[in-house]
């Protein structure tokens, strides 16, 4: 899925006379920025797979990907009196 190590530095070979140059790609500092998070993404899912199972970590997902879609917040960060709380739950 990455794009990592490529940007257009020149011609590097053509396959056939119709097809267009090949070239390397750099990534730009957002589209790192992006790998760096499906990075963390890959390792929350192979964490919560080996945990729960897979069912469990499509389910969260798929509820995080609607939260975001619908622009609910996805943890909650204060309580009642306004305090800020953990959002990590004891094991």
């Amino acid at each position: 899925m990455t794009k990592i190590g490529t940007k257009a530095t020149g011609s590097v070979a053509q396959a056939g006379p119709e097809r267009a140059p090949l070239r390397q790609l750099e990534l730009s500092e957002e589209e790192r920025s992006k790998d760096a998070f499906f990075v963390q993404i890959a390792e929350i899912a192979e964490a919560m797979i080996a945990r729960h199972g897979r069912d469990f970590a499509i389910g969260a997902f798929v509820l995080s990907a609607k939260f975001i879609a619908e622009g609910k917040p996805l943890i909650n960060r204060n309580n009642e009196a306004g305090e800020t709380v953990s959002s990590v739950k004891p094991v």
